[in-house]
């Protein structure tokens, strides 16, 4: 009787390679983020990636934490990489690094570059012509020296499939899980994601949430009148006001703020008052009426406008029941990192 051939199985598929370019005075975070999302999830949890690191000199390199780590591998491990991690840099990589780099992308490997690690594909010129998602405090810099570059600074990333950026450390996790639902799907992205304890995913569309700025350097001349500013936002306070407490005309104090301060008198005061609201939103439960009374901006209407206005961002509603996010799609008043909304257009 005929005997049957049984097929032998199919070899098991690679792991898709993640290598990590790191620099001299690395920050840690975009690289451990990484390699949490990833690295080993247990036994339960596929294994469809494997994550080491490279740098152009291997060895003990510092660290911004203050601490070295050790790198094995020099430039060459970018020769079998799918994807390659900049996870910041300085602003003028060497010839080496953008010649292993730019190797690295035309042979199909995935760029994505976070925070400062946009640098390295903007000399390169692949994202010239196109939207790159920047650090709000990289943008000027970048727009310098790479001005074919449609900068964004409001988004967290912007993923070309070929090339992807991400403009803050804190959107490392989000933009390596979204590469992870490209490739695997929503449910193992979810996976990785709930093992990490890690938020929703957050979609490239949202905004960054630049801070207000805050009181900073006082200039002597105008040292007594912020002060009293300061401790007084409850209350409702005009230009003339603040001249009659300096002795000045309102004419004469506009031109002193915007010589010193580069910002009208009343422009000023509000930066405050919404600078006092985010540390409230942060630290308290206030109920957001309460918190417009107490920095001046007299009703939660006003203060949900001028925030808007000003972060492009919307408030929650004034009662926000529950601290579920993700089973009620409630934002909870606790906390600025949760209770603001990203501005959907609405």
């Amino acid at each position: 009787m005929p005997v049957e051939c049984q097929e032998p199985p199919p070899p098991p598929l690679r792991p898709h390679r993640v290598v990590a370019l790191v620099a001299p005075d690395q920050e840690l975070y975009p690289v451990t983020s990484a390699s949490a999302v990833f690295g080993y999830h247990g036994p339960d949890i596929p294994q469809h990636y494997s994550f080491r690191l490279c740098a152009e000199r291997p060895g003990s390199l510092p660290t911004t934490l203050g601490v070295p780590i050790q790198v094995d591998d020099g430039l060459e491990a970018l020769g079998d990489a799918d994807t390659v991690l900049i996870a910041g840099w300085t602003i003028a990589p060497s010839p080496a690094v953008l010649h292993a780099v730019s190797r690295a992308h035309a042979r199909g490997a995935r760029i994505i570059a976070v925070c400062a690690g946009i640098f390295i594909p903007a000399a390169l010129g692949l994202l010239d012509g196109r939207r790159a998602s920047v650090h709000w405090e990289l943008s000027g810099e970048l727009a310098a020296r790479h001005p074919r570059v449609v900068l964004d600074d409001t988004v967290i990333y912007v993923d070309h499939g070929d090339v992807a950026t991400a403009g803050a450390s804190a959107a490392t996790i989000d933009l390596c899980l979204h590469q992870v639902l490209q490739q695997h799907g929503a449910a193992h992205a979810m996976r990785i994601g709930r093992q990490l304890a890690a938020g929703p995913h957050r979609e490239g569309c949202q905004r960054q949430y630049p801070p207000l700025p805050t009181a900073g350097p006082m200039p002597d001349s105008l040292a007594p009148l912020l002060e009293w500013l300061l401790g007084r936002l409850p209350d409702q306070i005009t230009v003339e006001d603040m001249a009659a407490f300096s002795g000045v005309s309102a004419r004469t104090l506009s031109r002193q703020f915007a010589a010193q301060l580069g910002v009208p008198p009343a422009r000023w005061l509000l930066e405050r008052r919404l600078a006092a609201t985010r540390a409230l939103l942060e630290e308290t439960d206030l109920p957001v009426e309460t918190i417009a009374t107490r920095v001046g901006l007299s009703s939660a209407v006003n203060l949900r406008r001028r925030f808007h206005t000003a972060l492009r961002t919307t408030l929650p509603p004034t009662a926000a029941p529950s601290a579920d996010v993700s089973a009620r799609g409630t934002w909870p008043a606790r906390r600025i990192s949760t209770c603001i909304r990203p501005f959907s257009g609405e």
